[in-house]
């Protein structure tokens, strides 16, 4: 066993990276050494190796978990089977203390294969009801952080533990004047940004085209809108820039941005909350997925946090109403986020998660 060495795990999605990208700098200033494992072509792999090239990535076979009947449900098995195979294999090579993982399927195997070496098994949920993979790997864990108090209603309860969110200190360090030079825009007047997750939303971004002249004319407007989505049609229209997707520069084009209309993933939305930023959240219809952003935005809804828009309830109409409501309830909004429970800094969850390594 390698007490200086930490084996990470997460993917599918950017929200089952991001505190990975956050814990291993503090782990390196530690003086860890820290090899990841992820599936072969998942976005998990490109921020990875964009972000910390010279970190070990290894890549792993992983099925999907699927909650609805398909064929493939028959062969998946098979590949997370062969995935916790080639993840045992690099464990005993990699002889880590301690394996944190952030969830998504290629999660799973390498909490297995964790579980067999003997290595403690740590895992971060994020969301108000655990997903599939997070659910499966729990059996094999030494302990489960949540962020949702309530998460701890669905995991058990002798190795679970509630400990808010976890949010990156860059976020507070934003530049007006970088912002302004990324996007051409004055930080005085009113600026929005539309965040449709790491790929994009078609509709979100149907909505945003079809009301583009209503939009500049009250605000300027910051539009992420997934990889491959970029419309030549709005390109250079005034009081608007679109990017595909971005890292570095989100923390700038948030300090200019006076309300936020995003999808309802944990990471992100608690981000906005610790910035105070008034938000409009759509998020990911249960037709979608397994219902967890409908949960976290009811929750922020709840709470006086956000607004919330259905994706099936979403329109031309309905969108910028709901708006409109953002901007008039702008103050109260913020009100109620000054009563939210304060976050935890990255290297004060490095130092939770180093109390169960061996």
């Amino acid at each position: 066993m390698n007490n200086n060495t930490i084996v990470l795990t997460g993917g599918g999605t950017a929200g089952h990276v991001s505190l990975n990208e956050a814990i291993i700098p503090e782990l390196i200033k530690k003086g860890y050494k820290i090899h990841y494992i992820g599936s072969y072509d998942g976005i998990e792999k490109t921020i990875i190796q964009e972000n910390f090239p010279t970190l070990p990535y290894h890549s792993i076979s992983n099925g999907k978990l699927r909650r609805y009947f398909s064929v493939k449900n028959f062969s998946d098995p098979f590949k997370v089977l062969y995935g916790t195979l080639q993840a045992l294999s690099i464990l005993r090579k990699v002889k880590p203390s301690i394996v944190f993982s952030k969830g998504g399927f290629v999660s799973v195997p390498v909490a297995i294969a964790a579980k067999l070496a003997n290595i403690p098994v740590v895992i971060h949920e994020s969301d108000l009801t655990p997903g599939l993979a997070n659910k499966i790997a729990s059996s094999f864990a030494e302990h489960i952080f949540t962020v949702f108090e309530e998460t701890l209603n669905y995991l058990p309860k002798e190795k679970a533990s509630s400990i808010g969110a976890i949010i990156r200190p860059d976020l507070f360090f934003g530049n007006e004047e970088v912002a302004e030079r990324l996007t051409g825009f004055q930080a005085e007047k009113n600026t929005l940004i539309i965040m449709g997750g790491s790929q994009g939303s078609a509709k979100i971004n149907e909505v945003i085209k079809d009301n583009i002249e209503a939009l500049t004319s009250k605000f300027q407007i910051i539009h992420l809108c997934g990889k491959g989505n970029l419309d030549a049609t709005l390109t250079g229209k005034p009081n608007y820039i679109a990017f595909e997707y971005v890292t570095d520069e989100l923390p700038h084009l948030l300090k200019i941005s006076d309300y936020v209309i995003s999808r309802a993933g944990s990471n992100s939305i608690f981000e906005f909350l610790e910035l105070k930023k008034p938000m409009l959240l759509i998020p990911l219809s249960i037709h979608a997925s397994r219902g967890d952003q409908v949960l976290n935005a009811n929750f922020f809804e709840n709470k006086g946090y956000a607004l919330k828009l259905e994706e099936e309830h979403l329109t031309t109409k309905s969108f910028m109403d709901t708006l409109s409501d953002l901007v008039k309830y702008k103050e109260e909004i913020i009100d109620k986020q000054f009563t939210a429970d304060s976050s935890k800094t990255p290297d004060q969850f490095t130092e939770l998660l180093l109390t169960y390594k061996k």
